[in-house]
């Protein structure tokens, strides 16, 4: 069943539509919303994006060079946009999102840098990675700062 025809297998939550009445109070119109294909629409994305992850897992397991490729590939991001096109399918919005994905994808890369160098020198891995994701997140309040400055709106 087609979303915008009723509550089909993958449809996203959608507002009622309301009707006026003399008085100026509005009341919903129709039956109850359809709560059941908005949980399974949300499954079915959890679903696919966690096996993406565990793929990127098991394959870097065997090949880590392979699973490195996969893990750069923007699988995330591509999924991303699928499911926002699919609930908001709006160019704007959706241009806006791929482009602040870019920019934020830069603050991230020093990450990958950092997190080998520290494995490489004897740090265990868990501090490894703490410092790796700490770097990252002041990498992001620096873009987030320096983004309207540059005229970027994130």
């Amino acid at each position: 069943m087609r979303p915008d025809r009723g509550c089909g297998a993958f449809a996203p939550p959608r507002r009622r539509p309301r009707e006026r009445h003399k008085g100026g109070e509005s009341v919903a119109v129709g039956g109850a919303p359809c709560q059941h294909g908005a949980m399974l629409y949300l499954l079915v994305k959890a679903s696919l994006s966690g096996l993406l992850i565990a793929l990127v897992s098991e394959v870097a397991r065997r090949w880590p060079g392979f699973g490195g490729l996969i893990a750069s590939l923007p699988l995330v991001s591509v999924l991303g946009m699928v499911w926002l096109w699919r609930d908001r399918p709006d160019a704007a919005n959706m241009a806006a999102h791929a482009e602040a994905t870019f920019w934020f994808v830069l603050p991230s890369l020093p990450m990958f840098l950092l997190i080998p160098a520290m494995l490489r020198h004897g740090y265990g891995f868990w501090v490894a990675l703490a410092a790796g994701c700490l770097l990252t997140m002041l990498l992001y309040v620096l873009t987030l700062w320096a983004a309207p400055r540059l005229g970027l709106r994130l």
